[in-house]
């Protein structure tokens, strides 16, 4: 099983708008200077986590006793099931049940947790003790623990998004290897496709959003988009990227049926988390997935050999080959705590330890989160996971910038997706520049 569900924490998150908006104008209860308490001295310190699975949380109590053997002084109440409703509404309040370490499974309310102060900075800490963000973590991953100029957050381990394929259904549409581009990409997901009367046998590809981890960002993650320019104004309308994006995936869409077909087989599809995923089953020969999948699905004993490849890049782009989207867990010291560098003695191991951060990797089957655990030789995996390291690794790969208002603006774009691919959107172009100023309104709203 993953270590979470990522885009069903998401999309989750998004509903908690109205709760979350409270973190930008309510008190937080920080001190002008929280981190003047002394690490040497024996203390308690409390971490809330959102882990909840037997196997998940026993590997953060792992995590966490590594922690206490090398720092004898310091003892962690750890607390798991720990929601971003339930984190926010402890960072707002503070007092001495609140936590003191944080991990959110949601990078898209990094931007408010900066903003608003809940948590702090963690550069002067970063800093003092001569660790250098930008060369201890992948380049995405530095990207999304931060907001203007303020780093509030760190990696707490990574997902990678890649390309998986049905290696048997492959051979047998003689087909040699996974598409790198996404023409070659459109050409092998209709060759993959059999029809059978006014549905599909099998089916190359489910283009659509509503389909698994089809998301506008997973998608436009390959083409580079900006989203927004230096003055924080939205750039969805001006940056070819996304709408190159857009045309991609539509025509897709068409290719394989078009949008009312796809939806009628999607209907009878498997549900995304359970052992009937269409991937699983062979009704859907290639996925674009996280490196979770490759568990759940080996799980389920497949009749086919599964194959992971990076995600197909633009044919201009075809030399950054091997990128992918990049998300993950974060974790933050809450600016309400009294016992703060106590706090970042816990946050740097569980973040920058290499063995720790290996370990965890290796217990909860997620991406690990630095440079040197990405390449450290004690990793176990599969030989095919290696393709979601490399992925994270990789310069080229993406992410969500941070906002004022969280994901709302992924909110927005992914409107668009739904308009456009359902034919109710026939200007895209137009559909974008609306799109654009309800971004750039939404956000003026929020600071």
């Amino acid at each position: 099983m993953p270590a979470r569900i990522p885009e069903a924490a998401r999309k989750a998150a998004f509903a908690l708008t109205a709760s979350l908006a409270l973190l930008a104008t309510a008190c937080t209860g920080q001190v002008p200077s929280g981190a003047d308490d002394d690490a040497s001295k024996e203390t308690t310190l409390t971490f809330w986590h959102a882990w909840s699975a037997p196997g998940e949380v026993k590997a953060v109590k792992d995590l966490v006793a590594g922690f206490e053997r090398t720092h004898p002084g310091i003892h962690v109440d750890v607390v798991g099931n720990m929601t971003d409703d339930k984190i926010n509404q402890a960072l707002r309040a503070g007092g001495s049940k609140a936590p003191d370490v944080v991990s959110s499974f949601t990078t898209n309310n990094v931007g408010r947790f900066c903003s608003s102060g809940a948590l702090v900075d963690l550069d002067p800490f970063f800093e003092k003790a001569g660790i250098a963000p930008e060369t201890t973590f992948p380049k995405a991953m530095n990207e999304y623990t931060r907001f203007e100029g303020d780093r509030c957050a760190v990696p707490l381990l990574g997902d990678a998004y890649g390309l998986y394929y049905n290696r048997t259904a492959f051979e047998k549409a003689g087909i040699s290897g996974p598409p790198k581009t996404w023409s070659e990409f459109e050409t092998v997901a209709k060759k993959l496709t059999i029809p059978r009367g006014d549905t599909y046998q099998q089916l190359g590809f489910m283009p659509n959003y509503h389909g698994w981890e089809t998301t506008t960002e997973h998608y436009l993650g390959q083409f580079s988009p900006t989203y927004f320019d230096r003055d924080g104004r939205s750039t969805i309308a001006t940056d070819p990227a996304v709408e190159a994006g857009f045309v991609l995936q539509k025509r897709l869409v068409d290719s394989l049926g078009g949008y009312r077909k796809l939806e009628r087989y999607r209907a009878g599809l498997g549900d995304e988390w359970g052992t009937e995923h269409p991937f699983h089953t062979g009704q859907v020969a290639m996925q674009l997935d996280g490196e979770w999948r490759l568990g759940m699905a080996l799980d389920t004993e497949p009749a086919f050999e599964i194959g992971v490849a990076p995600l197909p890049v633009p044919d201009d782009r075809a030399d950054q080959y091997g990128k992918g989207y990049i998300t993950g867990t974060i974790a933050g010291i809450a600016a309400t705590s009294k016992k703060q560098n106590a706090a970042w003695e816990l946050v740097k191991y569980m973040t920058t330890d290499t063995d720790a951060v290996v370990g965890f990797s290796n217990a909860i089957h997620n991406v690990p989160s630095t440079l040197a655990a990405l390449k450290s030789p004690k990793l176990t995996y599969d030989p095919r996971f290696k393709t979601f390291l490399d992925i994270a690794a990789n310069p080229n790969s993406t992410t969500s910038p941070a906002s004022v208002n969280g994901g709302v603006y992924l909110t927005t774009v992914q409107q668009v997706g739904y308009d456009y691919e359902s034919g109710r959107l026939k200007d895209l172009k137009a559909g974008l520049e609306k799109a654009a100023a309800q971004i750039d309104t939404d956000i003026a709203q929020a600071r």
